[in-house]
């Protein structure tokens, strides 16, 4: 199975920057990862929320594969223990035969187009984050599932 994570506009933070970089280096000695990334509207300050969201699901669908699995990171989620989490990737990984898709939309979120493609949905949190400290949090946890589930001494109970 291969992992991709879709993010709205690029990470600017040098230090979120090399820390993506060091968790998606170790997600792949464990399976197939990329981070696709959309680029920011132009000129976003002009369109309204609902214009944006659906400005932004037409670059998002463009990444979409026919037989992906959508999961979106939304905070109307549902929410894991790193455990369950890694068990759900598990059982991911038996059921699904291409890519497993999670998608970090721009600041006001989705379209209902984007919802409606989706058959799943993951908050890593109760509490907001920004959507650059999202990206860090999820592969942290992607490689925090992947040693759960090799039994690897990452993740201590």
């Amino acid at each position: 199975m291969k992992t991709t994570l879709i993010v709205v506009g690029r990470t600017v933070d040098k230090n979120l920057i090399a820390a993506i970089d060091d968790y998606t280096g170790r997600i792949k000695h464990f399976a197939p990862f990329d981070i696709e990334v959309i680029p920011e509207l132009k000129n976003a300050r002009k369109l309204s929320e609902a214009q944006q969201k659906e400005a932004e699901a037409d670059l998002i669908l463009k990444s979409i594969l026919p037989g992906d699995t959508v999961i979106l990171l939304d905070e109307g989620g549902k929410e894991f223990r790193s455990t369950e989490f890694a068990a759900w990737i598990e059982k991911k990984q038996q059921i699904t035969a291409k890519r497993v898709v999670f998608i970090v939309g721009g600041p006001y979120g989705f379209s209902q187009r984007i919802y409606n493609l989706a058959s799943e949905k993951i908050s890593l949190s109760r509490m907001t984050f920004s959507h650059q400290m999202i990206r860090l949090l999820f592969v942290e946890q992607l490689y925090r599932a992947y040693t759960i589930i090799n039994h690897l001494p990452y993740h201590h109970e």
